[in-house]
């Protein structure tokens, strides 16, 4: 081809690529024919072409190691120190950052030069742009000096200009590929977690009982739970990992499994707070932290004795309409070595309901940035304290979507409902969860 003129080069170039890399939208397979379709048009000893994540300014990709794609020919295997990969230094990297095409005759005489492959001594680099943005370089080199010409530089950023076009829409087809396997394992975490809560309200005699889970992502850091223990009560959980999504979801379940176990181990509160809150600094370190509280209930005195660890306290309506808020405990789990919890103890009273929550609940805030609070969640409360303990979830979720007038949480929103019938039987209806 050398004897080619320019424009016929280019339209050359040109055909060739695209019978290349038309049937692949495979980043690497694309890189791979770049290359080889390249040197039929600039002859070099070396070669690579380097492709960023994300449209990003070129050092910033660079030092956070967004390199999407690589294809090299002429090199030994990549380094992982290489300067250029790492830290963005070296032609790669400044073509990267400027968007300057570089031709160095004689690296050995420029400054910017990072050694890659001793043999080298001439070197040229185009940046690839995409959207007025640089999304990679190629980078051509040479064992002789002066290998590379000023006509050397247009066609290569010509080629670099036809490329791009291709290259993005590899990364592209590449983002989406990993949003369908990223929204694959999130509905799959999502089944596991819901398989995690109880798939109803148990059924406890003379007791009515409800909750909802809506978790702010398809998966959250949120638990309740009903737990048979001995003689007949039953256990009573809610708990909130600090922060949202897989993070929280994994200590979640951590956290679930660890006061199972320990359950079949202790009865006493204080003490199966203090092993939990080992279990969890073990597991995780202080990095995150959860509130909880559980409490154990006997449907026949209507006791329910507790340990409240940091968390929103419970709320115990009694039939009269009068609050009492359920706070005995300690510090959040997860965040000192060494903390007591103290237990407390309330009567459930024929008429009364206990009411367990998240922060969720009552943190929505309105368009006055005012919060639903635990005021309104009592009003809500003693409005429907007639109706079911589903009837009551119900109502509490569309007051704090009416107060916020939007359907949906920017926190996972849990709520648990125990309500103690009268000699007059409560009216009947399927709990949700």
């Amino acid at each position: 081809m050398a004897s080619a003129s320019l424009p016929e080069l280019k339209y050359r170039l040109l055909l060739e690529l695209a019978q290349r890399i038309s049937r692949s939208l495979d980043l690497q397979d694309v890189l791979d024919h770049l290359l080889v379709s390249l040197r039929a048009a600039i002859p070099y000893d070396a070669a690579g072409v380097f492709v960023l994540r994300q449209s990003v300014p070129g050092a910033d990709a660079l030092k956070s190691h967004l390199i999407a794609g690589v294809a090299r020919a002429g090199f030994g295997a990549p380094r992982a120190d290489d300067p250029m990969l790492r830290l963005g230094e070296g032609i790669v990297g400044h073509v990267i950052r400027t968007g300057e095409t570089v031709l160095a005759p004689d690296v050995r005489r420029d400054p910017r030069y990072v050694v890659g492959r001793p043999e080298t001594r001439a070197e040229l680099a185009a940046p690839i742009v995409s959207n007025a943005q640089v999304i990679g370089a190629l980078n051509l080199e040479s064992d002789r000096a002066g290998a590379f010409t000023a006509a050397d530089a247009e066609l290569l950023e010509f080629f670099a200009s036809a490329a791009a076009l291709s290259i993005e829409k590899s990364l592209l087809h590449g983002q989406v590929l990993e949003k369908q396997r990223m929204e694959q394992q999130l509905a799959l975490a999502h089944e596991v977690q819901r398989g995690l809560l109880p798939a109803g309200p148990p059924s406890v005699s003379g007791y009515d009982v409800a909750a909802v889970q809506l978790p702010t992502w398809t998966i959250g850091g949120d638990y309740y739970d009903y737990i048979p223990v001995a003689d007949g009560r039953l256990g009573l959980v809610i708990a909130d990992v600090s922060g949202k999504g897989v993070p929280a979801a994994l200590i979640m379940a951590t956290f679930r499994a660890a006061l199972r176990s320990e359950l079949r181990r202790r009865s006493g509160k204080g003490p199966l707070m203090q092993e939990l809150n080992r279990l969890l600094l073990e597991a995780q370190g202080e990095s995150r932290f959860v509130t909880a509280v559980y409490g154990s209930l006997d449907p026949r005195s209507g006791r329910f004795g507790y340990v409240n660890c940091g968390h929103n306290p419970p709320l115990l309506l009694r039939a009269d309409g009068r609050a009492e808020w359920l706070d005995s405990g300690g510090l959040a789990l997860g965040m000192l070595p060494e903390v007591g919890f103290v237990s407390g103890t309330a009567t459930l009273r024929p008429g009364d309901a206990l009411v367990l929550y998240t922060d969720g609940v009552v943190e929505p805030t309105n368009g006055a940035d005012e919060e639903f609070g635990v005021e309104r969640l009592r009003q809500v409360l003693l409005r429907s304290r007639e109706r079911s303990a589903a009837e009551s979830v119900l109502a509490v979720v569309e007051a704090t979507r009416t107060f916020t007038r939007r359907d949906r949480y920017d926190d996972d929103f849990t709520l648990v409902i125990v309500k103690r019938g009268t000699g007059d039987a409560l009216r009947a209806a399927p709990g949700s969860h």
